[in-house]
């Protein structure tokens, strides 16, 4: 449905153009801590407003008992409840999170998925037990395509479609996807994605389309129009819900720290984190997604000024606002299990993933019978959740497998789709190196249809490397080939493109050449390994960093005199300045999904080695000058003013009518000006981290002051300063630990010259005390401590080399803790000051343990 913006919306987008633009108006704040909701565009939000509609909701609402009510707004993963449990308390919404399939089938078809969506349909439609039938909506993380389903088409992810700067692609992406996620009997998708990203060390920069907000705004209007439909065919039989996310500022946390704290001043949130938003509402996105991250310190989930007053009462929102994977249990007071914070800040539904969703169902009656939850609070998120049940049909009395779409596997994977994912990917490719071999003629791209070609290079046959995260499953790790049926890699296309013309293709993934086997160029695809949230946030911005395997494989294949052309895969830009000098050509494919041979369609010309596709793709982020921070380095403008210049601007990038010859760049990364300290429990335990105790059976998140779980207790104590040290006494073994829920990259800390450190007052060890990382796939041994420390109770420096756990700079590159300790029953200590460094000679004396002793296996 096709919505006309007010002429109060028109207005503002004005003055949004001279905040963006960098000049100061006098609506601006003066700080971080001013707001005003005036700011803000009103009413900006259009759907249709439906008098029977809202009479249906409140006849509906009226007739309801308080648990029927709160039923509506906890949202369980269908791994972790079943159709009995649907039929017992009728969830208004359930979800399958990435990795999560029907009966735990990666395999299954588009009839299972719509088997198990009819019988929870037909359980929430049951009023035996629950008194009530009303239809339940199931949402799914579809953002680059069904990525859950087998053989359904993966589009490629939002940082290359940002690189096509094709807004009536986006839209015909997204109508496409609502197909295949009706086909397995869905009808709410958790997309698109309007965050814009401010540092490309974030793990989600590849769910950014670009660092413009502007650009953003079209294509979430295009992705809504595409995905909910228009005019008469509006949220109908081919279409599906869809959710603008995360609200708000996600993409511009400090250091990109996902989960963090975006630190900006109201008009900027609007301006650069907002108008994703604005265009979403514009034309009626029905749900928008709460954001993990804070906004100045107050968790976006807790915070009634941005959902209430904001995005509801001032943007005139009247659809559902539906937490994240757990989000709710983040806002300070709260627990998975229990938090009326959230909905009362404005919340609707609660995502409850795991066996949380239990007691938060009796919490939250709970709530409202004491009254912290307002009966007024729950009726209007139970209202806004039957209004939009209301819109999308749910009430017709028609289970999910009454689409048309539904249970037809053809429409898995659809050729036309499969088109459209081609032409995305043809589009998203960006240019930025074309020079001349030595001795060459002409520039190494396009490469003649009869040439033949070596593929080298882990990524060049690997369809999970090339589609990235959220791919069948929630890193896209642990899959393979066979988990993409009719998906085509990248050296096939290729190999497929030559065979057509007379050419030929070999695939060689460590770079050999095979014997026999006389290349006319070699084209190299290699990159980032698949990660999502939270795994991808990097310290540094310097491709494989203290691991050079691709360098060397060019490095190798460059002796040879051959042309060699690089086709990188990642979620972002990184510090690629080595490979692309040793590159001939230098290609930014980004992650381009099942259809790897939109890659050929560029790369690979006719018999006279001349254009049949251009590059179209242009930088959506600008491209990092230094591995360090968010990768650009300051220079002063005309006006003397320090500004940050990249290696390559947003939006650029070579075609074929251009002269992409590039000059050789530097290859100094900065490592001697790198920092070689970080802080892990200086007075305050710093972000990320966070401390966790238990044993084997889980581990409980510590909060400040005392702290107590069955038999563990921590409490924050004074050593030098108020509340510098915790204390720690382990009534039973287990475990302490300073982690993070994601794995962080620690590549920074050589193990062969860094080392943790930190101080420990020892008071009782009736048992073995061990140090451990830990890592993602686990590191390889423990440091075992006892009989190296004093237990008198008095404080001691400690340093540990890292070279004591064995890791290596795989392990430090997906490091979840950096200091767990493991204690016997009993065990008492306190701690402070905990930190990696790099080796120095410290002020203060320390017990420097040493790795003669026999390590601890931690298997």
């Amino acid at each position: 449905m096709k919505f006309a913006l007010s002429k109060t919306t028109v207005a503002l987008a004005c003055v949004l153009g001279g905040v963006m633009s960098g000049k100061v108006s006098a609506a601006e704040p003066t700080s971080l801590t001013e707001r005003d909701v005036n700011r803000w565009p009103k009413a900006v939000y259009q759907a249709p407003k439906q008098a029977d509609v809202e009479a249906k909701v409140n006849k509906l609402l009226a007739a309801m008992t308080l648990e029927q009510k709160v039923a509506q707004i906890i949202q369980p993963e269908i791994r972790d409840f079943g159709v009995e449990d649907m039929r017992r308390y009728g969830f208004g919404s359930f979800l399958n999170g990435g990795g999560s399939f029907p009966g735990n089938n990666n395999r299954a078809k588009a009839a299972d998925w719509v088997a198990l969506a009819d019988q929870m349909y037909h359980a929430a439609m049951d009023d035996s037990i629950d008194g009530i039938a009303i239809p339940p909506m199931w949402g799914t993380d579809a953002v680059h395509g069904h990525g859950n389903v087998f053989g359904a088409t993966l589009f490629p992810h939002n940082i290359g479609l940002g690189a096509t700067q094709n807004p009536q692609l986006i839209k015909a992406i997204a109508a496409a996807t609502a197909k295949e996620v009706r086909a397995t009997g869905i009808d709410w998708v958790f997309a698109p994605t309007v965050a814009l990203v401010d540092n490309l060390r974030w793990g989600r920069t590849y769910e950014g389309y670009a660092r413009d907000p502007e650009l953003i705004e079209r294509y979430a209007e295009a992705f809504v129009d595409g995905m909910q439909g228009e005019g008469k065919s509006w949220l109908g039989e081919d279409y599906t819900l869809a959710t603008a996310k995360h609200f708000i500022g996600d993409g511009g946390t400090e250091n990109g720290d996902d989960r963090g704290d975006t630190r900006v001043d109201e008009s900027t949130l609007l301006a650069r984190h907002g108008q994703g938003y604005v265009g979403a509402l514009g034309h009626g996105v029905q749900t928008v997604m709460a954001s993990f991250n804070s906004w100045n310190g107050e968790k976006l989930h807790g915070s009634k000024y941005l959902l209430t007053d904001v995005l509801k009462e001032r943007m005139g929102f009247d659809g559902v606002v539906v937490g994240d994977w757990l989000g709710h249990g983040f806002v300070p007071g709260c627990s998975y299990e229990h938090c009326a914070e959230a909905v009362n800040a404005g919340v609707d539904i609660l995502m409850a993933p795991g066996d949380s969703w239990k007691a938060l169902y009796a919490n939250t009656i709970e709530d409202v019978k004491s009254g912290v939850l307002p009966l007024s609070r729950l009726d209007d998120a139970v209202k806004r959740v039957l209004r939009v049940k209301l819109r999308a049909g749910l009430f017709d009395n028609k289970a999910p497998s009454a689409n048309p779409y539904a249970g037809k596997q053809e429409w898995i994977g659809h050729p036309e789709h499969r088109a459209i994912a081609r032409q995305a990917v043809s589009e998203s490719l960006v240019l930025l190196k074309n020079n001349r071999p030595a001795n060459g003629e002409r520039p190494v791209l396009p490469i003649a249809a009869n040439a033949r070609v070596l593929v080298v290079g882990e990524g060049a046959d690997s369809i999970p490397q090339q589609s990235g995260g959220w791919s069948m499953t929630w890193q896209g790790t642990e899959v393979t080939n066979a988990d993409f049926p009719g998906a085509t890699s990248i050296f096939a296309g290729i190999k497929a493109a030559l065979n057509a013309a007379g050419g030929d293709a070999l695939l060689s993934s460590d770079g050999s050449i095979p014997v026999g086997f006389k290349p006319d160029v070699v084209i190299a695809v290699y990159g980032e390994q698949p990660y999502a949230e939270g795994n991808g946030d990097l310290d540094n911005l310097e491709y494989q960093r203290a691991d050079k395997r691709s360098l060397a494989m060019l490095n190798a294949l460059k002796e040879t005199g051959l042309p060699l052309v690089s086709v990188v895969l990642s979620g972002r830009p990184l510090w690629m300045n080595p490979e692309i000098n040793v590159s001939d050509a230098f290609v930014a494919a980004w992650l381009p999904g099942s259809e790897g041979a939109g890659i050929a369609d560029v790369l690979i010309g006719d018999k006279n080695a001349k254009p049949r596709t251009d590059f179209k793709g242009r930088m959506p982020f600008p491209w990092p000058a230094t591995p360090a921070a968010d990768g650009f380095v300051s220079v002063a403008d005309s006006a003397g003013q320090t500004q940050p210049k990249p290696l390559f601007s947003l939006w650029q990038g070579f075609d074929y009518q251009t002269d992409g010859a590039l000059a050789k760049l530097s290859e100094d990364n900065g490592s001697s000006e790198a920092d070689n300290r970080l802080a892990i429990f200086d007075k305050a335990i710093k972000a990320p981290w966070h401390l966790a105790v238990g044993d084997d059976k889980g581990l409980h998140r510590v909060g400040p002051g005392l702290w107590q779980q069955g038999p563990w207790a921590v409490r924050s104590v004074n050593r030098i300063v108020q509340e510098d040290a915790r204390r720690f006494e382990f009534g039973a073994a287990g475990t302490l630990s300073f982690r993070d829920d994601f794995t962080l990259d620690l590549r920074r800390f050589a193990p062969d010259s860094s080392m943790l450190s930190f101080d420990i007052a020892l008071a009782a060890l009736p048992g073995k005390l061990q140090l451990s990382m830990v890592c993602e796939g686990g590191c390889r041994q423990a440091v075992d401590l006892s009989g190296q420390l004093k237990t008198d109770g008095q404080w001691q420096r400690v340093e540990v080399p890292l070279s004591c756990f064995g890791v290596t700079a795989d392990e430090l590159a997906r490091t979840f803790s950096p200091m767990t300790l493991s204690l016997p029953q009993g065990g008492t200590l306190t701690l402070a000051n905990i930190r990696l460094e790099g080796i120095v000679q410290q002020d203060e004396p320390a017990k420097a343990l040493k790795c003669g002793l026999p390590p601890v296996n931690n298997k």
